[in-house]
């Protein structure tokens, strides 16, 4: 047996190495999680994503709280306040309970001289929290995004940007995919209510299935067996435009970690398939889902910029480029996307994308198919992107997914839908 954890201390651990050191939390929290009990680990990343989620609402109401900001070595202690601000507000832990592991939690970290200051701030916290909270209401902190990112979704989204925001600020919903080599989508949706849940489908994604309650992925039928997925649908929307036939050879570029590789397979399963991506520690994830579905593709570690290092010279009928981008579209899934972004980064990702959407074009065959799809709501990635490509290869239309005028389809998340994406589906001229 594992020992006893003090979990708000590791939390503030993980906090510290995302906030300080802008490590992903994808990183920071499974070694964390080893080392506390199965029963444990959902509230490890509970207390995690949480605090992370809601940060700009803990960071103004410490400064309400607290007359000096911790710095330095101490900065830890102060994520663990928000920790225990966070349990406070947003989580049904009993208040004794989460005051008392919460003040604990600073002789686990070796900094015992806090627990006064930490007991005292979150005490008076209750004794203040019903008008701190209303003065909260007047503040940007209450959006609980960056003030850069609220600027940003202001001037792109002027119509959308305050559903966008509240979309982010929820827990996303758990999206499957089922596999139509063993099941249509309806006979599993029956399997899954016979083993006594509930989901819903989607009018646009053949293969989408949304879980009522999000379960662990032992209790979805046939899982082991390969009969489904997890993976959001408008990750699926992919295949459903890219829209793979058998005997063609197709690319999937920046492929990691294999979710619409294996779903390229499943709608052409004698399709010529080339996976790649720059992250070899990454592409290890692409031939673990691949051999749990019982699939074969050829995978290469490589730089989208440079073809001519891992293609050998092939041409290929059809080409997925899930181009690497800002994943704003995310951010529900990846609450610390919001801290680990910067304002000058769209700008970079733009010109990323541009030059691996440049170096692939000559790949496609002519009458094929290139899917330009990215997990960003930013139209510098996205619309634009796009546009000027338009504009310098007078043998690419787009079909499908807009106009040479108003290019693109752009997906916003939602409650009962799937993330922000973007996709573009583009055509060479025979």
């Amino acid at each position: 047996m594992k020992r006893s954890q003090n979990l708000r201390s590791l939390a503030a651990q993980a906090i510290d190495q995302v906030m300080e050191q802008k490590l992903s939390l994808s990183d920071v929290l499974p070694p964390l999680q080893e080392r506390v009990s199965d029963k444990d680990k959902s509230l490890l990343q509970e207390l995690c994503f949480g605090t992370l989620r809601t940060l700009p609402e803990l960071e103004w109401l410490i400064s309400q709280l607290m007359s000096r900001p911790l710095q330095g070595k101490h900065k830890v202690i102060h994520y663990l306040i928000a920790v225990g601000l966070y349990q406070l507000i947003h989580t049904r832990i009993p208040a004794h309970a989460a005051l008392a592991e919460t003040v604990e939690g600073a002789s686990v970290l070796k900094r015992q001289q806090f627990k006064g200051v930490i007991n005292g701030v979150l005490r008076q916290f209750q004794r203040q929290s019903d008008s701190l909270m209303a003065e909260l209401q007047q503040h940007e902190s209450r959006y609980w995004h960056p003030e850069w990112l609220l600027n940003r979704l202001r001037q792109a989204w002027p119509q959308h940007w305050e559903s966008i925001v509240e979309a982010n600020n929820h827990r996303p919903p758990m999206w499957l995919r089922v596999n139509r080599r063993f099941h249509q989508r309806d006979t599993w949706l029956k399997l899954l209510q016979q083993a006594g849940m509930n989901g819903f489908t989607h009018q646009d994604y053949p293969d989408a299935i949304r879980l009522e309650t999000p379960v662990p992925v032992a209790m979805l039928p046939g899982f082991s067996e390969g009969w489904v997925t997890v993976q959001d649908a408008s990750a699926q929307g992919c295949v459903a435009l890219l829209n793979p036939q058998n005997g063609e050879n197709i690319l999937d570029l920046c492929a990691a970690p294999g979710g619409k590789t294996t779903h390229i397979l499943e709608a052409a399963p004698e399709a010529n398939v080339l996976a790649v991506d720059i992250d070899k520690k990454r592409l290890s994830r692409v031939y673990e889902n691949l051999k749990r579905l019982g699939m074969k593709a050829e995978i290469k570690s490589g730089d989208g910029r440079y073809p001519e290092q891992w293609c050998s010279g092939q041409q290929f009928d059809r080409i997925l480029l899930d181009a690497p981008c800002s994943a704003t579209g995310v951010i529900r899934r990846h609450p610390d996307i919001k801290w680990l972004r910067r304002n000058n980064d769209i700008e970079e990702l733009a010109k990323l994308q541009s030059e691996i959407l440049n170096a692939v074009w000559p790949l496609l065959k002519p009458g094929g198919t290139l899917l330009y799809a990215t997990c960003s709501i930013m139209p510098e990635e996205n619309s634009q992107q796009i546009k000027q490509f338009l504009h310098n290869f007078a043998d690419a239309t787009i079909v499908e997914t807009g106009t040479s005028d108003e290019p693109g389809k752009q997906n916003f998340p939602g409650p009962d839908e799937g993330d922000g994406f973007f996709y573009a589906k583009l055509i060479k001229a025979s």
